[in-house]
């Protein structure tokens, strides 16, 4: 019997930043470029946006999520480039019930053609 591999995710959310970007929507690129401790998701994990504020792909989730997308929004607007800093100190980690604390930084890019 034989299987098929995993399916290719980042593969995936390439192809539908490129579709979007063909259909003439701006569209940005967040990428997971370093983690430290506990990450959610590893290094190399992306999220494309559309300029109305679709998304694929995941660098995190919860708030962070959210304010990565935001700040897709703003490089699709102003063509900046940004890296991101979140992150969450052991100390910080336990007050809210989290078995340890991570960091991870993200990059954001717009898209050009």
């Amino acid at each position: 019997m034989t299987t098929d591999p995993m399916p290719d995710v980042s593969a995936d959310i390439l192809a539908t930043a490129l579709g979007w970007k063909l259909s003439g929507k701006g569209v940005a690129l967040a990428t997971v470029v370093t983690t430290w401790g506990s990450a959610p998701r590893p290094v190399g994990s992306q999220l494309a946006v559309d300029d109305e504020g679709k998304f694929i792909g995941s660098v995190s989730g919860g708030c962070i999520e959210g304010a990565v997308v935001t700040e897709a929004l703003d490089a699709i607007a102003d063509g900046k480039p940004r890296m991101l800093d979140f992150g969450v100190s052991d100390a910080q980690a336990w007050e809210v019930g989290l078995a340890c604390g991570g960091k991870i930084q993200v990059y954001v890019e717009r898209l050009d053609s």
